[in-house]
C-alpha cells in the first residue's frame, strides 16, 4: 500500500504587493493562524503566476510544498481563491514535482554566473544585429551557426510559457524531455527546434560576441554580454506544487494543447 500523505497542520502565507493579495494575506493569516514559512507543512502563495515563480525560487531548497491561490491575472500555476475549507483543500491537493534548469553563463571576462530556472533559460540578442550561436549537445556540435534573435531551453513546467509563444512544443509535466526552441530564426530558416532528453548537457557559444552581444536569462536572472552558456537539469533540486484534484499541473498542460 502507498504510504499515506502526512496531514498538513502548519500553514504559512506569502503574498504579492497587489492590494487583493495583501487583503487575502491579512484575512487568511488571522483565520488559519499562519506560521513562519520555514516551519510550515505547506506554503500558500497569494498572487499571480509571476509571484508563484518568485515563491518557488525563494524556497527552492526547502522541500516545502507550495499551493498557489490566484490573486493576479492569468493564474495558470494557481488554484482558485477561496477562504473556506483551506486546510481540507490542502490535505486533498495533488502534488506535482518539478525540477529546474541549471544555467552557468560565462561573460567576456571569463566570469561564471550561476542561476536556476523553473520555466526556461533564454539567450537574446542585445542590439540590432541578429545573434550567431553555436549549439552543442552532450559534447557534439548540432548546429554550427544559428542566426536568430535568440534561443531558449524550456522545462515541461515552462513549456506553456515563453516557449509556447515562440512556437515551441508543449511537454507533458512528467515527460523526461527539454524543449530547445529558436526565437525568430533566420538561418537555418526551416529549423524549428528540437526535443532533448532531460539528462542532456546543452552548451551554446556566441559567435562574434563583441559585434553581436547576447544576454542569458534564467527566469528573471539576467547576465549580459555572455560568450558561452551551459544548461542542464538541476537533478539535485526538487520543487513541489500543490493543485486541487482534477486541476493538477499535468492536466492543465495537457488541456493547453487543445486550446485555440
Amino acid at each position: 500500500m502507498p504510504k499515506p500523505k502526512p496531514a498538513i497542520e502548519r500553514i504559512a502565507f506569502v503574498a504579492s504587493d497587489v492590494p487583493e493579495a495583501q487583503q487575502a494575506l491579512a484575512k487568511l493569516s488571522a483565520q488559519y493562524e499562519g506560521v513562519d514559512p520555514r516551519k510550515a507543512s505547506a506554503i500558500v502563495a497569494l498572487g499571480g503566476d509571476g509571484f508563484m515563480l518568485q515563491t518557488l525560487h525563494r524556497f527552492m531548497n526547502d522541500g516545502i510544498p507550495i499551493y498557489g491561490m490566484n490573486r493576479g491575472s492569468v493564474g495558470f500555476l494557481m488554484n482558485e481563491y477561496a477562504e473556506e475549507s483551506l486546510r481540507e483543500r490542502l490535505n486533498a491537493a495533488e502534488i506535482s514535482r518539478i525540477r529546474p534548469l541549471s544555467m552557468v553563463a560565462y561573460d567576456a571576462a571569463g566570469k561564471a554566473h550561476k542561476a536556476l530556472a523553473i520555466n526556461e533559460v533564454s539567450l537574446f540578442r542585445e542590439a540590432y544585429q541578429a545573434a550567431k550561436l553555436q549549439v552543442t549537445v552532450d559534447g557534439k556540435v548540432r548546429l554550427e551557426e544559428l542566426i536568430c534573435d535568440g534561443v531558449l531551453v524550456a522545462t515541461p513546467a515552462g513549456s506553456t510559457a515563453y516557449n509556447l509563444s515562440a512556437y515551441g512544443p508543449i511537454l507533458p509535466i512528467n515527460t523526461p524531455l527539454l524543449a530547445l526552441t529558436p526565437i525568430s530564426p533566420f538561418r537555418p530558416r526551416r529549423w524549428r527546434g528540437a526535443l532533448l532528453p532531460n539528462r542532456a548537457h546543452i552548451s551554446i557559444t556566441v559567435h562574434e560576441p563583441d559585434k553581436r552581444p547576447v544576454s542569458a536569462v534564467a527566469d528573471h536572472a539576467e547576465t549580459r554580454h555572455v560568450v558561452r552558456v551551459e544548461i542542464e537539469e538541476a537533478r539535485s533540486v526538487d520543487l513541489f506544487m500543490m493543485f486541487d484534484p482534477g486541476h493538477s499541473l499535468d492536466e492543465r498542460i495537457l488541456a493547453e494543447q487543445f486550446r485555440f
